[in-house]
């Protein structure tokens, strides 16, 4: 492909600018000190749980900390925090039973239900809803006025299986014969929605395909970025990045740990860490939130074995 090494050079640019592109979080327990009478020895098997790294920009990864060592005191059972980045690795562990739980994409999850059985286990509602939208974003000066013209542009995607940060933007090029090698002069993967946002802001890239909901946390607690980009275009909705369980966890922790999540908006506590989430509370939510997701796979499927 015309784009492999120089999508990669153009990466380690971003990774270069961006500064913390390529370091890892530091992997920490969430054993709390304030330990309820229902949590397990300190030898019990911990619940697993990875948060996306492309979930929440890096300014909320505390409040998800947070979420966790709440979950831990409400299940009685060790609730231990995974970080990882790539969605393919996530789905992978989850497939193994090396995690029990995660906050992952609606792409993720579409591929896991599909290939191993992954389960939901529910949805945060946010801003009075269980959707959410893929933003194509531009620098604010730029002339750029529709997706069409960012022909020969160079542009930012999130993670492969990002459904707003990858398979949104590729949906839209394949509906104009195009693809990502044809269309942009060059592309990169930034691994997060918040470095393709600092990524635009900065002039790295002219253009980028980012989750709604990590656009519009940031342009809420720090518009740094944020003000600096445009919405050039809006999807159609898409169900919303939910929590998935592995189908090996045991029904009744699997069902503990519902009534957790599902009751957090109910608990004061719980009230507190969602609204620095900005989720207004999680709800249960139909698999069959994701056949938009799965419709735009098949379309793309289709059209590549036509060539």
């Amino acid at each position: 492909m015309k784009t492999t090494c120089v999508a990669f050079l153009a990466f380690v640019s971003v990774v270069a600018v961006l500064g913390c592109s390529g370091e890892k979080q530091q992997k920490i327990s969430l054993e709390s000190t304030r330990q309820s009478a229902e949590t397990p020895p300190s030898d019990a098997k911990p619940v697993r749980f990875a948060v996306g790294g492309m979930i929440t920009p890096k300014e909320g990864m505390g409040y998800y900390r947070d979420f966790l060592r709440y979950l831990q005191e409400k299940i009685g059972a060790k609730v231990a925090y995974v970080d990882r980045e790539g969605y393919a690795e996530i789905n992978e562990m989850l497939k193994n039973n090396q995690l029990e739980a995660a906050f992952v994409c609606s792409g993720p999850y579409v591929d896991g239900h599909a290939q191993f059985g992954l389960e939901l286990l529910a949805a945060p509602q946010a801003y009075g809803a269980t959707v959410y939208y893929s933003y194509i974003i531009v620098p604010k000066e730029s002339p750029v006025r529709s997706f069409a013209e960012l022909r020969g542009k160079r542009f930012a995607f999130t993670d492969p299986l990002s459904n707003s940060g990858k398979l949104v933007p590729t949906y839209m090029l394949a509906r104009m014969q195009e693809t990502p090698e044809s269309f942009f002069k060059e592309f990169v993967f930034t691994k997060s929605h918040d470095k393709s946002i600092k990524a635009v802001a900065q002039g790295i890239v002219d253009g980028a395909a980012v989750d709604s909901l990590i656009w519009e946390y940031l342009n809420a607690k720090s518009p740094e970025f944020t003000a600096k980009t445009r919405i050039l275009e809006k999807s159609q909705p898409y169900g919303i990045p939910p929590i998935v369980v592995s189908n090996s966890l045991a029904p009744e922790l699997k069902e503990r740990l519902r009534k957790a999540v599902l009751g957090a908006a109910d608990d004061l506590r719980g009230q507190e860490i969602l609204r620095q989430m900005k989720i207004d509370r999680f709800v249960e939510i139909s698999d069959s939130a994701y056949d938009s997701v799965r419709e735009m796979q098949a379309w793309i499927a289709k059209q590549q074995a036509r060539k």
